[in-house]
């Protein structure tokens, strides 16, 4: 696969809740940094009024809106399994993304895309009948709107399969097995800005990624993604634009695919 000359550069956003803070590092710092942020949209974090604040920052910096909706789940942020059927998490993804949707238009803005946060995620990743259910949703009523998924997983498969516009994602802050799915994790420790930054060099340059066990594997996508609430993530974010900047990869939102 040929070296990357732009690409997406996407964070979650607005991930506290009220007077709560989660995380080390302001949205605002982290902003120009990327190019599509991911808005927490309630039920693992966020609020009406920091949906409001997060989307006008984004605004202010030509940042690509996108709505990140997760499993009812404050206390655990959204990173534990909740067993429900296929109709009833969809339900939740609808109310959710129609919210930030709202918030969007009051600012004249439209939502780039939809992103299922953590453990939805890695649900939306393996289950069929989830994702089918999701894209047929998304399909019904928001047909441009892409949805960010890995290029490994069965939600890749069942938006392509139904002429969906997807945005495939590599994770600078999380581990790959050699199935070329991440490593999903609750608690993220300090990282190594550096370290990361050459790993997505790598990634955008080579199309490789090492993995858990040692492999180095094939890997393609169209966004790197790094998660606010890593610690350092400002360092690892300053760290990811200064390496692509100086290989001359332009930072831009991503060209959707159908």
């Amino acid at each position: 696969m040929p070296a990357k000359t732009i690409i997406d550069v996407n964070c979650d956003m607005g991930e506290s809740f009220g007077h709560w803070t989660l995380g080390d590092t302001a949205d605002a710092a982290l902003m120009p940094l990327i190019s599509s942020a991911n808005i927490a949209t309630g039920f693992h974090a966020g609020d009406p009024n920091l949906m409001d604040r997060t989307v006008r920052l984004a605004k202010e910096f030509g940042v690509g809106v996108g709505a990140h909706p997760g499993f009812r789940d404050l206390l655990g942020f959204g990173r534990r399994f909740i067993g429900a059927s296929a109709e009833e998490l969809v339900n939740d993804v609808v109310y959710q993304v129609g919210a930030l949707r709202e918030f969007a238009r009051r600012h004249d803005l439209r939502l780039q895309h939809v992103k299922p946060h953590g453990a939805l995620y890695m649900h939306a990743a393996r289950d069929e009948a989830f994702s089918r259910t999701l894209v047929d949703m998304l399909r019904r009523t928001a047909p441009d709107m892409a949805l960010y998924c890995m290029a490994s997983s069965v939600t890749c498969e069942v938006a392509r399969s139904a002429g969906h516009p997807i945005v495939r994602e590599f994770y600078a802050d999380r581990d790959y097995d050699r199935t070329g799915s991440i490593v999903f994790t609750r608690r993220v420790g300090a990282l190594d800005p550096q370290r990361l930054a050459d790993k997505v060099l790598r990634a955008c340059v080579d199309g490789k990624v090492e993995t858990v066990e040692g492999d180095v594997i094939d890997i393609d996508f169209d966004s790197v993604c790094f998660h606010s609430d890593t610690p350092g993530a400002l360092a690892i974010g300053e760290a990811l634009r200064a390496a692509l900047v100086a290989a001359e990869i332009r930072i831009a939102p991503p060209a959707i695919q159908g």
